[in-house]
């Protein structure tokens, strides 16, 4: 089994019981998507910048243009927002535990495609409006290179289970 297919069949439950939150917001109503646009900023601003303090860059040549809190940040700002408290991220200690939580990062960045087409007519949506086909195929393809035993994608599951709890403890 790949190391993709491997994070996608082990991390189902969490990202499952995380998708069944989110889609209770109606993204065309202005509260409710400034309440998911919150929601991702107490999460997804301290994992990114936990991943990119613990090298992501090293793992990922791309991770400079992977990064997306500014987006984020600014479709806020726009809605006349404050950032959140931030939720404390997982932590990322090894190679293979950066892995599992950008993997989760990049799976929301192809969410967004979907996502991004129920926000209403004025909103913004920098944040969602990342096109991700030209990074996942170069993701995938350092995820299945840097997770080769057995040991680094076991580390890598939990870590993205981390991920999707931390997200899920922001929704709530």
């Amino acid at each position: 089994m790949s190391a993709r297919a491997r994070l996608r069949e082990e991390t189902h439950e969490a990202h499952e019981a995380l998708d069944a939150h989110f889609s209770a917001y109606d993204l065309s109503d202005r509260g409710d998507y400034g309440a998911f646009l919150l929601a991702h900023a107490a999460a997804f601003v301290p994992i990114e910048k936990a991943l990119t303090e613990a090298g992501a860059e090293r793992l990922f040549p791309q991770w400079r243009e992977m990064v997306r809190a500014r987006w984020l940040r600014e479709d806020l700002e726009a809605l006349g927002l404050e950032m959140p408290a931030p939720m404390t991220p997982p932590d990322f200690e090894s190679d293979a535990a950066i892995c599992g939580g950008a993997y989760v990062l990049e799976g929301s960045r192809l969410g967004g495609t979907v996502l991004k087409r129920a926000v209403g007519a004025g909103l913004p949506h920098a944040y969602l409006d990342h096109d991700p086909a030209l990074r996942w195929p170069q993701f995938v393809a350092e995820i299945e290179r840097l997770l080769h035993e057995d040991v680094d994608r076991v580390q890598a599951v939990a870590s993205a289970n981390a991920v999707f709890e931390t997200f899920l403890r922001a929704a709530k």
